[in-house]
């Protein structure tokens, strides 16, 4: 008596792929159409606006800061001729009031960008703001941020000053976060704020293969740096995102989550990625935490 081996049934490798197909299509349709409705609403239409009209703004302004340089700085830190808020600031904290701030800009952008902010801070009080520059043909975080911690140390020895706060939009708050982070910064920066920083990085620098975007991809060398141990580190952060940021995506990316690192996650909502330097109550936070150099942020958390 013979017998023959009974072979099990083929497997339908066709009709899975096919099915599998149709999962990943149903997929993008719903994500697109997901995006099309949050990109369509009221929140979104009124940021876009408010971006568009800052973008000309700052369009209008950005070739003045490419022959001209930003600096401010009173040497005399006295009452005379000062508004209430400024004498404010000096009776109740001189320290705070002398120590020097560093604004760093985005990638393709200059010193134009905080026009707003300096105005405010002056207002406030605060005596000596400077401006950090780099070239748009700029090809590492590093070595820029390098560059910045030289810049510092010539500021604290001409101010006298221990240490000095850094307020960076965009990439300028990656090299800020860098300089503190990895090169010992934390000695010098007392407060660092970022404003729509890819801290965790952003997928939409998949679109570009220039080697400084390549740096904020999300799983570049330097997002895996950035996630090393940071042990000691002395330097508060306050990390603004918005809930509508174009360039960072998604936009939780631009919160700080690194268990050394005292940082408060704020997030803003309807405001576009270019505006973010240029808002009101963000630029009235800044002055606030700056304001104040013996407070320090016990939580680490998001505030919305």
């Amino acid at each position: 008596m013979s017998s023959e081996a009974v072979e099990p049934p083929e497997e339908p490798v066709a009709a899975l792929a096919d099915e599998a197909a149709r999962s990943s299509l149903r997929e993008a349709l719903d994500g697109l159409r997901y995006g099309a409705q949050a990109a369509l609403s009221p929140r979104v239409l009124q940021g876009a606006a408010v971006e568009l009209g800052w973008i000309t703004t700052h369009l209008a302004m950005y070739p003045l800061g490419l022959v001209s340089a930003a600096g401010s700085r009173a040497d005399r830190l006295n009452l005379s001729g000062l508004t209430p808020a400024q004498r404010s600031l000096l009776v109740g904290d001189v320290r705070a009031a002398g120590t020097p701030i560093l604004l760093a800009h985005g990638i393709i952008d200059n010193h134009t960008i905080f026009a707003l902010m300096r105005r405010q801070l002056r207002r406030r009080g605060f005596t000596r703001i400077h401006t950090f520059s780099y070239s748009p043909l700029t090809l590492d975080v590093r070595s820029t941020a390098e560059r910045m911690g030289e810049e510092i140390e010539a500021l604290c020895e001409e101010s006298g000053s221990e240490q000095i706060h850094v307020v960076g939009h965009s990439l300028g708050g990656l090299i800020a976060r860098y300089y503190v982070q990895r090169l010992g910064g934390d000695q010098r920066v007392h407060t660092c704020v970022t404003l729509g920083t890819p801290h965790q990085g952003t997928v939409a620098a998949r679109l570009l293969p220039w080697p400084l975007v390549k740096q904020v991809r999300p799983d570049s060398d330097l997002m895996a740096e950035l996630e090393e141990p940071a042990p000691g580190c002395r330097t508060r952060f306050v990390a603004f995102y918005s809930d509508v940021d174009q360039l960072i995506v998604p936009q939780r990316r631009a919160r700080i989550r690194h268990p050394d690192l005292t940082a408060r996650n704020v997030r803003v909502n309807g405001v576009g990625h270019l505006s973010l330097p240029f808002h009101g109550e963000v630029v009235h936070q800044i002055t606030g935490a700056l304001s104040h150099l013996d407070e320090h942020d016990d939580e680490k958390g998001t505030v919305a």
